[in-house]
């Protein structure tokens, strides 16, 4: 009995078939995140509203339970898929109750622009880092540390409130999502290369969903932050 197909094997094909799957996963996530965002800002919009601003404790929480479940999706590479993808659609539904107060706070022309900017740098980069024979690992690691620089800074802002700082560190933001997203693209394409025969394919698809998924809210809430000249526009 022929076993080839039951077996990984590095072609072209079954690569193309796990970016499709990868992709797919990373699409599902933005949208389930985007329904989300949208009912808690259009039906429960007070009730949202008295989330974040009376309950720092649980929203400490609901951000440690996101933290888990990252971990969670990203270092099991043996889950089952069908556990990764409801990880990963989990995720995304808390990430969606953050969003919300996008939809509360900026105007709907910003967030459009904001979206649409966002969807086109993610596709180009994406297929950039998927097709690209340069490797990305040196200006991806630099990357990651200007990353760390910027969260610093964030955290630091947060005390001084400077819209200005906001501002000018969402232009240094994109940046960083835009390489990361190249970058993502082509670490999952190497290590579904390198290992696609030994790891369950399904999981290691939704692990890339999760990176790309987080590289493009990043790039969309900096992109964001510029049009909205760096503050909360919503009339």
């Amino acid at each position: 009995m022929n076993n080839s197909n039951q077996t990984y094997t590095p072609e072209a094909s079954g690569l193309n078939r796990f970016f499709t799957k990868m992709y797919g996963f990373m699409a599902g996530a933005v949208a389930v995140s985007a329904l989300v965002a949208f009912l808690c800002a259009s039906v429960f919009p007070m009730q949202v509203i008295n989330f974040f601003a009376g309950s720092m404790w649980s929203m400490l929480l609901l951000f440690a339970v996101q933290l888990v479940m990252v971990f969670a999706i990203s270092f099991k590479p043996d889950r089952s898929g069908l556990m990764s993808a409801s990880l990963l659609f989990a995720f995304a539904g808390v990430e969606g109750l953050f969003l919300s107060v996008v939809l509360l706070v900026y105007d709907i022309g910003d967030i459009s622009m904001a979206f649409v900017a966002a969807s086109a740098d993610f596709i180009v980069m994406a297929i950039l880092g998927a097709v690209t024979k340069r490797d990305l690992t040196r200006i991806g690691t630099q990357a990651l540390a200007a990353l760390i620089a910027l969260i610093v800074v964030s955290i630091i802002n947060i005390f001084l409130q400077s819209a200005m700082i906001t501002y000018f560190f969402a232009f240094i933001g994109v940046i960083i999502f835009t390489i990361m997203t190249a970058w993502d693209s082509q670490t999952f394409k190497n290590m579904y290369l390198e290992y696609g025969s030994q790891v369950n394919t399904t999981s290691l698809a939704v692990s890339g969903a999760l990176q790309l998924y987080l590289d493009f809210i990043n790039l969309f809430l900096q992109l964001l932050s510029i049009f909205s000249g760096g503050k909360g526009s919503k009339n």
